[in-house]
């Protein structure tokens, strides 16, 4: 069962990803801050990472720096719902720092999925390739 690290610091937000991606077939793990998803990273190896853009103690761009940094290969995919006149921005910004795909919040439920499916689809062929 495919490992998916969803990082927000949203209780809801987290518990409503939980949910949906558990429907979807998927062993969750949750993290509220960006420095809690890299200890939870490091620990996990997650298949892949949600993470939110907008949050305290480490945010999203930092995060997805820093598992660049990390695992070049990681699969994220960042969120966003926060600063509605800059979401646009951090998204964009997010695609530029290696996030797979950049979602908009509110999104609804098939969005997410058809990302983390397309990000799993990305790993498994990359790992083809290199054996």
């Amino acid at each position: 069962m495919p490992k998916i690290l969803v990082i927000d610091d949203d209780p809801m937000v987290r518990f409503t990803l939980s949910r949906m991606l558990q429907k979807g077939g998927y062993a969750v793990h949750l993290a509220e801050d960006g420095l809690a998803g890299l200890r939870s990273f490091r620990n996990l190896k997650p298949d892949v990472v949600i993470t939110d853009l907008v949050m305290p103690v480490k945010e999203g761009l930092d995060t997805i720096r820093l598992l660049r940094e990390w695992d070049p290969e990681a699969e994220i995919i960042a969120i966003s719902g926060g600063a509605r006149l800059a979401n646009k921005d951090l998204l964009s910004e997010a695609a530029v720092l290696g996030a797979a795909s950049v979602i908009a919040k509110p999104f609804e439920p098939e969005e997410l999925l058809a990302a983390v499916a397309r990000c799993l689809q990305a790993s498994d062929a990359a790992v083809q390739i290199d054996c």
